[in-house]
């Protein structure tokens, strides 16, 4: 079988968010490299409208684009190329590792095993670090949390591993659901999770939560916030992420009425929102 190999410069905080697109578009291997992405995909699969989608996506980071496309022979497994490509890393009070690295845990960390099997929140995105930096400020004991847009479970996971109680986790995405699974089971929490496929209407039938997480896109948020109002307690906090600086007016507009704001962090472009419901 043939396969087409791009290689696409684009600046390593980006990396994650384009992967998890052309992931969606049929490509099946990446290799994360400094400020490339190499990825395969199959040639009868690739046509010039997904050149073109590409070109769109890219042409949000001034300066990025291909560097060259080559026809090769699939006698490579891609996936484990990439994988390899993902180093352990310290997070606050996490330490990220895959289940391939030998890296040692620091005695002062909380150990998150996380393979990411290509999706968004293996910990190396801005948001995902600005969500993990704030969670030890936000989760207490026995709290119940909802994680929207789970991703790998990442963030589930690490609510778990500091205390709360359970986690209700949702994503629209099935090899995002299939990850999470895996995921918790690596971490021995999978009593403490349940995890859906779907949006915010898998939410009709919960019980009021104690700590909503949401690490998606602005459109996504201001299109579900009010079914994620709705399940919070007065008094519980909302962690919002997923956004760039410039979002940041829009979501604090929906936020204002029944929301304290009680940290708005930044890494580089990216931030985060940490609010407390004062309105029920």
């Amino acid at each position: 079988m043939k396969y087409l190999k791009l290689i696409i410069q684009i600046a390593d905080k980006y990396q994650e968010p384009l992967i998890a697109e052309l992931f969606d578009m049929g490509f099946d291997g990446f290799e994360q490299r400094d400020n490339q992405v190499i990825t395969y995909i199959q040639k009868e699969l690739f046509g010039i409208s997904d050149r073109e989608r590409i070109d769109t996506l890219l042409a949000a980071y001034p300066g990025d684009g291909f560097i060259e496309t080559e026809e090769v022979v699939a006698d490579q497994n891609w996936n484990q190329q990439w994988e390899e490509t993902i180093r352990a890393q310290t997070v606050g009070d996490f330490f990220i590792k895959p289940t391939w690295s030998q890296e040692a845990v620091p005695q002062d960390k909380i150990l998150l095993e996380i393979d990411p099997k290509m999706s968004f929140g293996t910990g190396y995105h801005e948001t995902t670090r600005l969500m993990l930096k704030l969670l030890p400020d936000v989760i207490t004991k026995n709290d119940f949390v909802i994680d929207a847009g789970t991703g790998t479970g990442i963030l589930s996971i690490a609510a778990i591993k500091l205390g709360a109680r359970h986690v209700f986790a949702f994503d629209i995405d099935e090899w995002s659901i299939s990850n999470t699974k895996e995921n918790i089971l690596l971490n021995d929490v999978e009593k403490n999770i349940d995890i859906e496929k779907g949006s915010s209407e898998v939410l009709s039938e919960q019980d009021k939560v104690d700590v909503v997480l949401v690490n998606i896109e602005r459109n996504t948020i201001l299109e579900i916030f009010s079914d994620l109002d709705d399940v919070l307690k007065k008094g519980g906090s909302m962690v919002l992420s997923g956004l760039l600086e410039k979002d940041k007016s829009s979501i604090l507009s929906i936020l204002d009425q029944k929301y304290q704001i009680v940290d708005v962090p930044q890494e580089n472009e990216w931030i985060a929102i940490q609010a407390k419901k004062t309105v029920s």
